[in-house]
């Protein structure tokens, strides 16, 4: 294709403007990775705008105003314009998202609303600016309502009818439960009668999987895994019949953000190799904890929203089982109350716990940098950038052999020495991970060993650059 392939990313978030999970991440450093490529694509994101978005951050141009549709009269939409790292960005306003003080409510019919009126919305904006896109690209429950809305008119509608759609499922069980009759407001029918099961014909997720071109998510251990009973979310027989259709590409990571050769948020900075400097970073993070100054201890760390999903429920008694190991450990995150008192008691328990029960951006770097291993034990994970981060700053993930986790960390024992990164295990149970930190804490005493883990996770690339080109390729199936 000798024209810019032309890409309209519709996302409820992204980097910078905000960010909530990994999706944001995505939505905000994918465009200006596509626009890197050597080949010409012209990607343009659209996000809603929240309250939560500070808008004196940005020069926010109002370029457009229409209505959309709704069984209780015609809503006005209003669209902004601005740019980041070469990308267009168009914000969407109207009273369905400014009623909404969060990203996300507790409220099914609010956040219908709101992600309805946005899809929908971001669709009549290229018809406005009359920017025809070859691809549209659709990131969860949020804004399959484009997809399903394409479904219906494509047809029969000229402006959409070459253009090809795209789903990317960052977390499948997050279906929009409860969002149906508000996404039915706007035109917006039940997929009755549809391969779906019936419990999903008015859910926006299944129907986005249901009429989206093509599905991908965000790692191909993740791909394979929708497809079984464990991880389908009761899809996984429907998404059989879609499995030609589904891929899975591995999120990237900025590798100039996460940089411990330039990180001007850790105490020294290293690179590749420089054990001593490392060192420093480990000495200085275990005086702020108050722990004890001994380097030869190792350190574990977990950096973790306090959540079942990410298996911080296991940490508390795997710890307790290996007390006799001679270890240190800190534990960074905030959220479910009992996760969180969990923690707290073992910090009760043993001088040698720290639980920090707060979210630090700044406090995790100086983990990253300074900490021996992290803990990483998800019962699923759909990609995962913690781990990543991890062996970039020579930190050793224990991880449960799960979706993204298993796709970039290579087990000690699994593969033998020469390209390990880390250390993975099976089930989801306290003594499983306490197992794998034994194996762990056994190569630990050996630094030859040891250097040579950290050394092959700092050298690994997760570039972004090279998710981009696969999602080109993705895009360019779709358009042949």
């Amino acid at each position: 294709m000798s024209a810019p392939l032309r890409v309209l990313t519709l996302a409820a978030e992204a980097a910078p403007f905000v960010k909530i999970g990994g999706l944001g991440d995505v939505a905000g450093t994918l465009p200006a990775a596509l626009r890197a490529l050597p080949a010409p694509v012209d990607v343009r994101l659209v996000l809603p705008l929240h309250n939560a978005i500070d808008k004196t951050q940005y020069a926010l141009t109002p370029i457009a105003s229409f209505t959309i549709a709704h069984a209780d009269g015609p809503i006005i939409a209003e669209v902004f314009q601005t740019t980041v790292k070469g990308t267009p960005v168009y914000l969407i306003s109207g009273a369905p998202i400014a009623a909404s003080p969060t990203v996300y409510s507790l409220d099914a019919s609010l956040d219908g609303s709101k992600f309805a009126f946005f899809s929908l919305a971001a669709l009549e904006l290229a018809r406005t600016l009359n920017w025809r896109p070859h691809v549209l690209h659709a990131h969860d429950w949020h804004t399959s309502p484009a997809l399903h809305a394409l479904s219906l008119r494509r047809a029969r509608d000229e402006f959409f009818r070459s253009t090809s759609t795209l789903l990317t499922i960052h977390n499948l069980p997050y279906l929009g439960v409860g969002a149906g009759p508000s996404l039915n407001k706007f035109g917006l029918p039940p997929a009755q009668g549809s391969p779906l099961p019936k419990w999903a014909w008015n859910l926006p997720l299944p129907i986005g999987l249901l009429t989206a071109d093509k599905i991908n998510t965000v790692s191909q251990g993740y791909a394979a895994e929708i497809l079984t009973p464990e991880f389908g979310s009761g899809l996984n027989e429907f998404l059989k019949t879609r499995a030609d259709s589904i891929t899975g590409i591995l999120n990237g990571l900025d590798m100039e953000a996460w940089n411990p050769e330039t990180d001007a948020q850790i105490k020294t900075r290293f690179g590749l190799g420089e054990w001593d400097k490392r060192g420093r970073n480990k000495m200085a993070l275990l005086q702020e904890l108050n722990l004890d100054a001994a380097p030869k201890r190792p350190l574990l760390a977990m950096i973790n929203r306090m959540d079942n999903q990410k298996g911080v429920d296991l940490v508390p008694n795997a710890l307790r089982g290996i007390a006799d190991r001679g270890w240190q450990a800190v534990i960074l995150g905030s959220g479910d109350p009992d996760l969180e008192d969990a923690a707290r008691r073992l910090d009760d328990d043993f001088s040698n716990v720290r639980a920090i029960i707060r979210y630090d951006g700044a406090l995790a770097r100086r983990i990253y940098a300074g900490a021996d291993m992290l803990l990483i034990p998800s019962r699923y994970e759909p990609c995962g950038l913690t781990q990543m981060i991890a062996m970039r700053y020579g930190c050793v993930p224990v991880a449960r052999a799960t979706g993204g986790l298993r796709d970039t960390i290579i087990d000690y024992h699994a593969k033998g020495q020469k390209n390990s990164t880390g250390f993975l295990f099976e089930a989801a149970t306290p003594e499983a991970l306490g197992q794998a930190i034994r194996r762990a804490l056994d190569i630990y005493q050996d630094k030859r060993r040891w250097h040579g883990l950290q050394r092959r996770g700092m050298k690994r690339n997760f570039s972004w650059r090279r998710s981009a080109e696969k999602y080109l390729a993705l895009y360019e199936e779709l358009v042949i």
